[in-house]
């Protein structure tokens, strides 16, 4: 199905949360600008998925990270939308036949952030404090720097996670810094964590554009607003991904980043208690990007060995 830039109607699908609009609301902003739209032309279309109904267990318990995606991909397909918005490290390293996700917005910062009333830094936390956060990743890295806490499942969306936090529910979380910024609520961080010790998701900091294959009136919309560099090192943080079978199950952490025409990809994987991490990277040429990302991944998967996610 191919979208016609002229029609007159256009329809962006996203989730509903504040921080799932802003993005969309973004890249309806920047599309109209680029292409001299108006951007009440731009419909955007909130869709309800699995994920943002079940809210009582862990997504590894249910799905993953298709929860996020599955209904706005089906819009998509049936033309109901014309492009779908999503965060990047919520997406799926497989998507339905017909769908690409090719195409991102800059990439803001991608660190994580520290929220607590009761300590300035993680590292400041009394033992026996509670910190809740949904991601393993961010559970196993909390586990692995102060396995004297207690990490428990916590999800939801930005506001609720902090109007949990101030009721006492936790006595600390862990956030995305660049989903903060979009919200402008950066100023609740405590801490801002470093990349060493605390090393991101795949995609995180990054809008995904996902489009219908071969679509060239969406490409041509959208060609003014992407970053390919965003693109590059979102290529190979997927394939890393993808090599080591990655989903909300498993505790992964991958960058790549950038600088004259090269390409390095760090990349981590844990036990969920934190307690064994094997982590390396590879430099490269960009346009290797994928090949750099399934090297890393399949050398981390080696090192691990096939036993070394059984504990989840």
């Amino acid at each position: 199905m191919q979208t016609n830039p002229t029609r007159g109607g256009f329809a962006i699908g996203t989730r509903g949360s504040p921080l799932a609009l802003a993005q969309a609301h973004e890249v309806r902003d920047r599309i109209a600008a680029a292409n001299g739209l108006d951007p009440a032309a731009i419909e955007v279309v909130v869709i309800r998925t699995s994920g943002d109904i079940i809210l009582d267990r862990p997504l590894s318990e249910v799905g993953g990270k298709g929860l996020f995606t599955k209904e706005i991909e089906e819009a998509l397909l049936d033309g109901t939308i014309d492009l779908a918005v999503h965060s990047a490290k919520d997406m799926p390293t497989t998507l339905p036949d017909g769908l690409v996700l090719e195409h991102f917005l800059p990439r803001e910062d991608v660190r994580d952030v520290f929220i607590s009333p009761r300590a300035a830094r993680l590292a400041d936390l009394p033992a026996g404090a509670i910190v809740g956060t949904a991601s393993l990743r961010r559970q196993a890295l909390v586990r692995r720097l102060r396995p004297d806490l207690e990490v428990v499942t916590y999800r939801g969306n930005v506001q609720s996670r902090l109007r949990k936090l101030d009721e006492g529910v936790v006595d600390a979380t862990l956030l995305a810094l660049a989903g903060l910024k979009r919200l402008g609520m950066a100023d609740v961080a405590t801490e801002i964590l470093g990349l060493d010790e605390f090393p991101p998701a795949v995609g995180q900091g990054a809008i995904g554009i996902e489009t219908r294959a071969g679509d060239t009136g969406v490409a041509a919309l959208l060609a003014p607003v992407v970053d390919p560099d965003t693109a590059v090192a979102l290529a190979a943080e997927r394939a890393f991904l993808a090599a080591l079978d990655g989903s909300c199950r498993t505790p992964i952490a991958g960058h790549a980043t950038i600088a004259a025409g090269r390409l390095t990809l760090a990349g981590l994987i844990l036990t969920p208690d934190g307690a064994t991490a094997h982590a390396d990277r590879i430099e490269g040429l960009t346009g290797d990007a994928a090949e750099i990302g399934a090297e890393l991944g399949a050398r981390l998967k080696a090192r691990g060995g096939p036993d070394f996610f059984s504990g989840l």
